[in-house]
């Protein structure tokens, strides 16, 4: 009878365990990513505008949510961007990847003059405010819908994708009214930056292109604050952006921080899977 008693004691405890469960860390969107991995961050905007690596919500201005290439996305005009506090340890990177969708809304500009895709926010006393971003010139030109301007902004070097008599290096499509995956991948080892579009590595640019200071530089984020996506990271740190600086017409989805260098596999498998 003892051995009953204990074993029957022994099932409710059980039971009574059982029942208490965690409670939901809430329903977000995640990524596969272990704690300390690769991944930094990730703003899936799937309703909301929410950091998915450490459950951070962002600061939307004028910004609703809309069917993106994934679930939802979250779409601005001009006066529309959201600030993040924080990147989390992307600080740290030396390696990294950016990658998102984008999409330009309808038949109109992506923004008049210099529209900004994103911003990493910098504490340093610089004019730009930013340690990187990616701005879109595009102020209504037709011409734009096929080949798009943009310019590249990493530690205070540019890497322009424009026409110069020599070559044009503007980005494919990216402006068409379509969703369109971009990726921008630094491997510290090279000094070298390489720029994906739908998933392949654009290379319609000069041998020297991607070279970082020569192929001898690092990047420091180490003063990096937070990231405003839709618009340039002024924002991030209260300030107000220069006059030419706009913010993108469009929707962005899956905007992804990594600190480390991505394959041209991974960037791939970001392009099929919709990610």
């Amino acid at each position: 009878m003892k051995k009953l008693f204990i074993l029957g004691s022994f099932l409710l405890a059980l039971g009574a365990c059982q029942k208490m469960d965690r409670p939901s860390l809430g329903d977000y969107a995640q990524d596969t990513n272990p704690p300390g991995g690769p991944l930094k961050f990730y703003a899936a905007f799937d309703g909301r505008s929410l950091d998915s690596i450490r459950a951070v919500f962002g600061a939307d201005n004028n910004v609703s949510f809309v069917d993106g290439i994934s679930g939802k996305a979250m779409s601005a005009g001009a006066n529309g961007y959201v600030v993040f506090p924080s990147t989390n340890e992307f600080k740290t990177a030396s390696d990294f990847t950016v990658a998102f969708w984008v999409k330009k809304a309808g038949p109109n500009p992506a923004g008049g003059g210099a529209a900004f895709a994103f911003g990493l926010s910098t504490e340093t006393d610089i004019w730009t405010r930013q340690d990187m971003f990616l701005l879109f010139e595009d102020a209504g030109n037709p011409s734009s819908t096929e080949l798009a301007a943009a310019k590249f902004y990493l530690n205070d070097q540019w890497f322009e994708f424009v026409r110069t008599p020599a070559m044009d290096r503007r980005l494919p499509k990216v402006l068409d009214g379509q969703w369109h995956h971009l990726a921008f991948v630094f491997d510290q080892t090279t000094s070298t930056l390489t720029t994906y579009v739908d998933g392949a590595a654009f290379t319609n640019l000069p041998p020297d292109f991607g070279r970082f200071n020569n192929n001898s530089g690092k990047v420091n984020f180490s003063k990096s604050a937070g990231v405003v996506v839709g618009g340039p990271g002024h924002y991030a740190v209260g300030k107000t952006p220069d006059t030419w600086m706009g913010n993108f017409n469009g929707q962005i989805d899956q905007f992804r921080m990594y600190g480390k260098t991505l394959t041209a596999q991974e960037v791939q498998a970001l392009f099929t899977g919709k990610q």
